[in-house]
């Protein structure tokens, strides 16, 4: 399997290749100096070391899969809602932690899906996938209230995601448009939001999502680009973003573009909708777990468990209590976790990663 990298990458990002020798698969990661660093799994032993890269594949790595584990603890056994299956990487370490556990794998993106399930086919009946959006996912699962002994969402994209040009989630030079979680099923893509929007929606967009100080000069120059000629490419809404931001850096655009792809997808109302639905479909002692990428994700994240770890939620100044009367559960995580430096050492892409965890009672 060939080694391979992210392109246009302003920074080291891991090379890796995955091998597997007798049933124990070694993920061999590249460091700058040029040392091989191989984490070795063990299914059936439950020896994990660098359990974040051994989960990993060149579809995707994901982020703290042992503190995922931690806060899961899949050992319980009993079914388990991955809503952000992407790579199937966090599914894995699920099933592979205990015989009696079962994964539910959901995923907008139907090339993950695929691939997920290709990976995870030799768990037989332990491991469904279905396509759909997790804000819907109990209905599309048909879940019945209090039947998961746990909840995972991982939020954000996938490293394969971003890597494919063909795709349009990334800035890199010539990549369309795009950003449908869904691909070509999705209903609009970037460029149609970008290209029909007015300008107060374009500034709310950057504002609200990009947290870009310049949101309505940017809508102002983009209204301008698109009279003259549709944006069509990374480089039109690249060059918009180097007209208002001077000496705009990678991470100003990857802000813009992160913005532009939230409101692509609906990511935040899907979050808003997910995270009720989700938590009533918990068990008693259930645990839902998120890890967010985005400020306002977050922050959604945190203010939810927060709320449902309350006993009463009323208004201030009544006197009597009119509310629920108890708290729903109990927050594990009272700040976010973040990722060891030694991950994000091997993954950049952990550095932003926020993870908190709530039990329900």
């Amino acid at each position: 399997m060939r080694i391979g990298r992210s392109r246009g990458a302003a920074r080291w990002k891991p090379r890796f290749r995955v091998e597997e020798t007798g049933g124990v698969r070694a993920l061999l990661v590249k460091n700058p100096s040029s040392v091989f660093r191989i984490a070795d799994v063990h299914p059936r032993d439950k020896v994990y070391r660098d359990q974040s890269l051994s989960y990993g594949s060149e579809y995707h790595v994901p982020v703290m899969v042992s503190e995922v584990l931690g806060y899961l603890n899949p050992a319980r056994g009993g079914f388990y809602l991955d809503g952000t299956l992407g790579g199937g990487g966090h599914s894995e370490a699920i099933l592979d932690a205990s015989g009696s556990a079962f994964v539910i794998g959901v995923d907008r993106d139907p090339a993950a899906l695929a691939e997920a399930s290709r990976r995870l086919m030799g768990f037989g009946g332990r491991f469904r996938a279905v396509q759909g959006n997790y804000a819907n996912a109990v209905q599309a699962s048909e879940l019945e209230p209090g039947s998961l002994a746990g909840v995972l969402l991982d939020l954000g994209i996938s490293s394969r995601q971003v890597d494919e040009d063909a795709r349009g989630f990334t800035f890199r030079s010539g990549a369309p448009l795009d950003m449908r979680m869904e691909g070509a099923a999705g209903f609009e893509s970037a460029a149609d939001l970008l290209n029909t929007m007015d300008e107060a929606e374009l500034a709310t967009i950057f504002w609200r999502y990009g947290e870009e100080k310049k949101s309505r000069r940017l809508a102002r120059v983009i209204v301008e680009m698109r009279e003259k000629q549709p944006l069509e490419r990374s480089d039109d809404l690249s060059s918009a973003v180097d007209r208002v931001i001077p000496r705009a850096t990678s991470q100003d655009r990857a802000r813009i573009f992160q913005a532009v792809r939230i409101a692509v997808n609906d990511e935040i109302t899907s979050l808003e909708l997910a995270l009720p639905s989700l938590r009533d479909a918990l068990a008693a002692g259930g645990v839902f777990v998120v890890i967010a990428y985005h400020s306002l994700e977050d922050r959604l994240v945190k203010d939810s468990f927060r709320e449902w770890s309350r006993e009463c939620v009323c208004p201030p100044g009544l006197p009597v209590c009119v509310c629920r009367g108890a708290a729903l559960g109990e927050s594990l995580t009272r700040k976010p976790v973040m990722a060891s430096p030694d991950e994000v050492e091997l993954n950049p892409r952990a550095r932003s990663a926020r993870l908190r965890a709530w039990r329900k009672t």
